[in-house]
Protein backbone atom coordinates (compact mmCIF):
# COMPACT_ATOMS: atom_id res chain seq x y z
CA UNK A 1 0.00 0.00 0.00
CA UNK A 2 1.47 3.35 -1.06
CA UNK A 3 1.29 6.55 0.98
CA UNK A 4 -1.77 7.93 -0.85
CA UNK A 5 -3.71 4.67 -0.36
CA UNK A 6 -2.77 4.59 3.32
CA UNK A 7 -3.86 8.20 3.79
CA UNK A 8 -7.15 7.46 2.01
CA UNK A 9 -7.84 4.45 4.25
CA UNK A 10 -7.12 6.49 7.40
CA UNK A 11 -9.48 9.21 6.21
CA UNK A 12 -12.26 6.71 5.43
CA UNK A 13 -11.92 5.01 8.81
CA UNK A 14 -12.00 8.35 10.59
CA UNK A 15 -15.04 9.47 8.58
CA UNK A 16 -16.87 6.26 9.55
CA UNK A 17 -16.00 6.77 13.22
CA UNK A 18 -17.16 10.41 13.21
CA UNK A 19 -20.37 9.83 11.25
CA UNK A 20 -21.30 6.81 13.38
CA UNK A 21 -20.83 8.69 16.63
CA UNK A 22 -22.86 11.70 15.46
CA UNK A 23 -25.69 9.64 13.99
CA UNK A 24 -26.05 7.30 16.98
CA UNK A 25 -25.68 9.96 19.66
CA UNK A 26 -28.67 10.92 21.81
CA UNK A 27 -27.48 14.51 21.26
CA UNK A 28 -26.20 14.55 17.65
CA UNK A 29 -25.77 18.32 17.76
CA UNK A 30 -23.39 18.03 20.72
CA UNK A 31 -21.45 15.26 18.96
CA UNK A 32 -21.22 17.38 15.81
CA UNK A 33 -19.96 20.35 17.80
CA UNK A 34 -17.38 18.18 19.57
CA UNK A 35 -15.85 17.01 16.29
CA UNK A 36 -15.86 20.51 14.80
CA UNK A 37 -13.99 21.77 17.88
CA UNK A 38 -11.61 18.80 17.70
CA UNK A 39 -10.65 19.91 14.20
CA UNK A 40 -10.48 23.57 15.29
CA UNK A 41 -12.77 24.67 12.46
CA UNK A 42 -15.01 27.68 12.94
CA UNK A 43 -18.73 27.49 12.15
CA UNK A 44 -18.22 30.13 9.45
CA UNK A 45 -15.45 28.08 7.76
CA UNK A 46 -17.56 24.92 7.83
CA UNK A 47 -20.68 26.67 6.55
CA UNK A 48 -18.64 28.39 3.84
CA UNK A 49 -17.33 25.08 2.56
CA UNK A 50 -20.87 23.64 2.56
CA UNK A 51 -22.32 26.81 0.99
CA UNK A 52 -24.89 27.24 3.75
CA UNK A 53 -25.55 29.98 6.29
CA UNK A 54 -23.54 29.79 9.55
CA UNK A 55 -26.90 29.77 11.34
CA UNK A 56 -27.61 26.33 9.83
CA UNK A 57 -24.56 24.83 11.54
CA UNK A 58 -25.37 26.70 14.74
CA UNK A 59 -28.96 25.42 14.70
CA UNK A 60 -27.84 21.81 14.22
CA UNK A 61 -25.32 22.04 17.06
CA UNK A 62 -27.74 23.69 19.47
CA UNK A 63 -30.62 21.34 18.66
CA UNK A 64 -32.82 24.15 17.33
CA UNK A 65 -32.94 22.42 13.97
CA UNK A 66 -34.14 18.82 13.52
CA UNK A 67 -31.30 16.32 13.89
CA UNK A 68 -29.45 15.93 10.59
CA UNK A 69 -29.97 12.70 8.68
CA UNK A 70 -27.18 10.37 7.60
CA UNK A 71 -26.70 12.15 4.25
CA UNK A 72 -26.22 15.56 5.87
CA UNK A 73 -23.98 14.11 8.57
CA UNK A 74 -21.80 12.53 5.89
CA UNK A 75 -21.52 15.86 4.07
CA UNK A 76 -20.55 17.67 7.28
CA UNK A 77 -17.97 15.03 8.19
CA UNK A 78 -16.43 15.13 4.73
CA UNK A 79 -16.33 18.92 4.93
CA UNK A 80 -14.45 18.80 8.26
CA UNK A 81 -11.94 16.33 6.84
CA UNK A 82 -11.47 18.25 3.61
CA UNK A 83 -10.94 21.58 5.37
CA UNK A 84 -8.31 19.90 7.56
CA UNK A 85 -6.70 18.32 4.49
CA UNK A 86 -6.48 21.73 2.85
CA UNK A 87 -4.72 22.99 5.97
CA UNK A 88 -2.13 20.23 5.78
CA UNK A 89 -4.04 17.33 7.34
CA UNK A 90 -2.45 17.62 10.78
CA UNK A 91 -5.58 16.57 12.66
CA UNK A 92 -6.26 13.61 10.37
CA UNK A 93 -2.69 12.44 10.81
CA UNK A 94 -2.88 12.90 14.58
CA UNK A 95 -5.87 10.52 14.79
CA UNK A 96 -4.03 7.77 12.92
CA UNK A 97 -2.60 6.20 16.08
CA UNK A 98 -6.05 6.09 17.68
CA UNK A 99 -7.58 4.33 14.69
CA UNK A 100 -5.02 1.53 14.44
CA UNK A 101 -4.45 0.60 18.07
CA UNK A 102 -6.81 -1.01 20.53
CA UNK A 103 -4.21 -1.44 23.27
CA UNK A 104 -4.68 0.74 26.32
CA UNK A 105 -1.48 2.36 27.46
CA UNK A 106 -0.19 1.41 30.90
CA UNK A 107 0.25 5.14 31.44
CA UNK A 108 -3.53 5.63 31.56
CA UNK A 109 -5.00 5.36 35.06
CA UNK A 110 -8.58 6.20 34.06
CA UNK A 111 -10.44 7.60 31.07
CA UNK A 112 -14.06 8.68 30.59
CA UNK A 113 -16.21 10.24 27.87
CA UNK A 114 -19.03 12.71 28.55
CA UNK A 115 -22.31 12.93 26.67
CA UNK A 116 -22.82 16.45 28.00
CA UNK A 117 -19.88 18.88 28.08
CA UNK A 118 -18.37 20.31 31.24
CA UNK A 119 -17.02 23.85 31.52
CA UNK A 120 -13.47 24.42 32.79
CA UNK A 121 -14.71 26.51 35.74
CA UNK A 122 -16.94 23.60 36.80
CA UNK A 123 -14.00 21.22 36.55
CA UNK A 124 -11.87 23.43 38.81
CA UNK A 125 -14.72 23.67 41.32
CA UNK A 126 -15.40 19.92 41.42
CA UNK A 127 -11.76 18.97 42.08
CA UNK A 128 -11.03 21.87 44.46
CA UNK A 129 -8.44 23.12 41.99
CA UNK A 130 -6.30 26.24 41.75
CA UNK A 131 -6.53 27.88 38.31
CA UNK A 132 -2.90 28.51 37.32
CA UNK A 133 -3.73 29.69 33.80
CA UNK A 134 -7.22 30.57 32.60
CA UNK A 135 -6.52 29.86 28.93
CA UNK A 136 -9.26 29.61 26.31
CA UNK A 137 -12.57 28.30 27.64
CA UNK A 138 -13.67 25.14 25.79
CA UNK A 139 -16.37 22.58 26.57
CA UNK A 140 -14.82 19.38 27.94
CA UNK A 141 -16.20 16.09 26.64
CA UNK A 142 -14.23 13.77 28.89
CA UNK A 143 -11.10 13.29 30.96
CA UNK A 144 -8.03 11.06 31.08
CA UNK A 145 -5.94 10.49 34.19
CA UNK A 146 -2.33 9.87 33.21
CA UNK A 147 0.67 8.52 35.10
CA UNK A 148 2.99 11.37 34.17
CA UNK A 149 6.26 9.48 34.57
CA UNK A 150 5.13 6.49 32.48
CA UNK A 151 3.64 8.72 29.79
CA UNK A 152 6.74 10.87 29.40
CA UNK A 153 9.31 8.07 29.71
CA UNK A 154 7.54 5.31 27.77
CA UNK A 155 5.35 6.96 25.11
CA UNK A 156 6.54 8.39 21.82
CA UNK A 157 4.95 11.62 20.62
CA UNK A 158 2.78 9.50 18.29
CA UNK A 159 1.67 7.20 21.13
CA UNK A 160 1.12 10.19 23.42
CA UNK A 161 -1.87 11.12 21.26
CA UNK A 162 -3.70 7.98 22.43
CA UNK A 163 -4.22 9.71 25.77
CA UNK A 164 -6.93 11.84 24.19
CA UNK A 165 -9.41 9.03 23.63
CA UNK A 166 -11.78 10.25 20.92
CA UNK A 167 -11.93 13.90 21.87
CA UNK A 168 -9.16 16.42 22.34
CA UNK A 169 -11.75 18.59 24.10
CA UNK A 170 -11.04 16.86 27.38
CA UNK A 171 -9.06 17.34 30.57
CA UNK A 172 -5.73 15.55 30.82
CA UNK A 173 -4.99 14.93 34.50
CA UNK A 174 -1.30 14.26 35.13
CA UNK A 175 -0.35 12.44 38.33
CA UNK A 176 3.07 11.82 39.93
CA UNK A 177 4.48 15.17 38.91
CA UNK A 178 7.21 17.08 40.74
CA UNK A 179 6.93 20.54 39.17
CA UNK A 180 4.29 20.24 36.44
CA UNK A 181 6.70 21.28 33.70
CA UNK A 182 7.25 17.94 31.93
CA UNK A 183 3.58 17.34 30.93
CA UNK A 184 3.40 20.80 29.34
CA UNK A 185 6.62 20.14 27.42
CA UNK A 186 5.16 16.88 26.07
CA UNK A 187 1.96 18.64 25.00
CA UNK A 188 3.90 21.42 23.25
CA UNK A 189 5.42 18.97 20.74
CA UNK A 190 2.15 17.25 19.76
CA UNK A 191 -0.37 18.37 17.13
CA UNK A 192 -3.35 17.79 19.41
CA UNK A 193 -3.95 20.07 22.39
CA UNK A 194 -6.28 19.17 25.29
CA UNK A 195 -9.16 21.34 26.44
CA UNK A 196 -7.52 21.60 29.88
CA UNK A 197 -4.54 20.25 31.84
CA UNK A 198 -4.75 19.29 35.51
CA UNK A 199 -1.58 18.90 37.56
CA UNK A 200 -2.36 16.46 40.37
CA UNK A 201 -0.40 16.54 43.63
CA UNK A 202 0.53 20.23 43.66
CA UNK A 203 -1.17 23.45 44.69
CA UNK A 204 -1.16 26.34 42.27
CA UNK A 205 1.73 28.12 44.01
CA UNK A 206 3.91 25.01 43.62
CA UNK A 207 3.56 24.70 39.84
CA UNK A 208 6.74 25.59 37.94
CA UNK A 209 6.49 29.08 36.34
CA UNK A 210 7.68 27.55 33.04
CA UNK A 211 4.65 25.22 33.05
CA UNK A 212 2.39 28.25 33.40
CA UNK A 213 4.27 30.04 30.62
CA UNK A 214 3.86 27.10 28.23
CA UNK A 215 0.16 26.88 29.07
CA UNK A 216 -0.14 30.59 28.31
CA UNK A 217 1.59 30.16 24.93
CA UNK A 218 -0.74 27.28 23.93
CA UNK A 219 -3.71 29.05 25.60
CA UNK A 220 -4.53 25.89 27.59
CA UNK A 221 -6.38 26.15 30.92
CA UNK A 222 -4.04 24.86 33.64
CA UNK A 223 -5.37 23.69 37.02
CA UNK A 224 -3.56 22.26 40.06
CA UNK A 225 -5.17 20.08 42.73
CA UNK A 226 -4.21 17.89 45.68
CA UNK A 227 -7.53 16.02 45.92
CA UNK A 228 -7.23 12.29 46.56
CA UNK A 229 -6.91 10.67 43.13
CA UNK A 230 -9.64 8.05 43.53
CA UNK A 231 -12.00 10.71 44.86
CA UNK A 232 -11.15 12.95 41.90
CA UNK A 233 -12.04 10.21 39.41
CA UNK A 234 -15.26 9.42 41.29
CA UNK A 235 -16.32 13.09 41.37
CA UNK A 236 -15.69 13.58 37.66
CA UNK A 237 -17.59 10.43 36.71
CA UNK A 238 -20.55 11.41 38.89
CA UNK A 239 -20.81 14.69 36.95
CA UNK A 240 -21.84 12.71 33.86
CA UNK A 241 -24.25 10.49 35.83
CA UNK A 242 -25.93 13.58 37.32
CA UNK A 243 -26.69 14.97 33.86
CA UNK A 244 -28.03 11.64 32.64
CA UNK A 245 -30.52 11.56 35.52
CA UNK A 246 -31.72 15.13 34.89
Amino acid sequence: MNEDESHGMIRRRLAEKMAGEITLSEKPGEALKKWRLNFEIAQTDLSGYLSVSPSVISDYESGRRKSPGTLIVSRIVEALLEVDAQRGGQKIHAYEGMLFTEKTSKAIYATYEYTFPMQVAKLASLIDGDVVNKGVEKPLYGFTVVDSKKAILELSSHEFQKLYGWSTERALVFTKVSTGKSPLVAIRVTNLKPGAVVIHGLRGSEVDPMAKKMAEIDRIPLIATTMDLDKLVEVLKKYSEYHIME
